[in-house]
């Protein structure tokens, strides 16, 4: 038995090829067989895409599954290699993190050999399908608990091409937002694991709460405007329409644009995602539940900004992210 990981079908044959990343057995589990899809046309660029990073985000597996089903009628050159589900004992539990080893797959690349099912999952996408590609789309929803509006994400890269070609990518989705967020859990992410190779990588958050056919129609327009951006398919790119606009902004959030809860209780949203709003306006109520006689608490916008995430209405422990704003991107020279 091969107890590295590998692919078990030749990705590199022209046209579709359908086979598996078989990510090796260890001590808590056999051997996994990822679900690879591959559409090689000649010379271009080369794609990877990837859903199913989180487990309870279940738009970016369900896009995957239909990109493979118009992509061989309109791609024209390069190669577009398609892996629906990145975790898929997370997404069989419906839950962010694996459940045999309680680890976040995005929090643990490159990823370890001799590691967790987790650390070897991402050992095998790092070490057998990332070397493959130039250019990553990895599929996001920012979880079942957040409204968030449709948006292609990076982090800030400390080189400043890739930073530049990293934003005209995202760009190229058109979709609502474009953001560029900094903060400071970034360890381990996947997105860092490329762009420490020089890869242009991209993540989609896709929303969030349940999955709905207009939020996908729109994730859909905005992953085939990315391919007509890199010249793998043809057509005219458009803006796909949210909350009856069609647009898009480019934004950025810092650790100070998060918005905490000061206590435990039930938040109750008082806005919505892409509301523009002022000092002081109300963002949402805190409903501590300890107490009849506790106050409601007042969450407010710090200053002039964009409404970027909202918490869904859930119960919070105190100190906990209630909602996240946003402000136009400032190009740094």
């Amino acid at each position: 038995m091969n107890e590295v990981p590998h692919l078990d079908f030749d990705i590199e044959a022209h046209g579709i090829s359908r086979g598996h990343l078989i990510v090796p057995k260890g001590a808590d589990c056999d051997p996994l067989a990822l679900p690879i899809f591959s559409l090689n046309q000649g010379e271009g660029p080369r794609l990877l895409v990837t859903g199913g990073n989180h487990g309870n985000e279940l738009e970016g597996p369900i896009l995957a599954r239909r990109l493979i089903k118009w992509l061989p009628e309109a791609q024209t050159c390069g190669r577009v290699i398609v892996l629906p589900v990145l975790n898929p004992l997370a997404v069989q539990a419906w839950s962010r993190n694996t459940p045999l080893d309680g680890l976040n797959l995005n929090r643990v690349f490159p990823g370890r050999a001799d590691g967790s099912v987790t650390e070897r999952i991402a050992d095998a996408v790092s070490r057998v399908l990332l070397p493959m590609a130039d250019t990553v789309f990895d599929l996001h929803s920012f979880g079942p608990t957040w409204y968030f509006p449709p948006a292609a994400v990076t982090h800030p890269i400390a080189n400043p091409d890739l930073m530049a070609r990293t934003v005209r990518m995202a760009e190229a989705f058109r979709l609502p937002v474009t953001l560029v967020w900094q903060h400071d859990d970034t360890a381990g992410m996947f997105d860092v694991t490329a762009q420490n190779q020089g890869k242009v990588f991209v993540c989609t958050e896709f929303g969030g709460g349940t999955v709905g056919a207009d939020n996908l129609a729109i994730y859909e327009a905005g992953l085939r405007n990315a391919l007509m951006a890199l010249g793998l398919v043809e057509g005219k790119a458009e803006y796909p329409t949210f909350r009856h606009r069609s647009f898009g902004q480019t934004l950025e959030t810092h650790p100070s644009d998060e918005l905490k809860s000061p206590a435990s209780g039930i938040f109750e949203p008082r806005c919505s995602v892409m509301d523009e709003v002022k000092e002081g306006d109300l963002i949402g109520i805190l409903h501590p539940m300890d107490s009849l006689s506790s106050e409601d608490i007042d969450i407010r916008a710090p200053g002039t900004s964009t409404v970027l995430a909202i918490s869904s209405g859930v119960h919070v422990d105190a100190n906990t992210a209630v909602a996240f704003v946003a402000r136009p991107l400032k190009v740094r020279q």
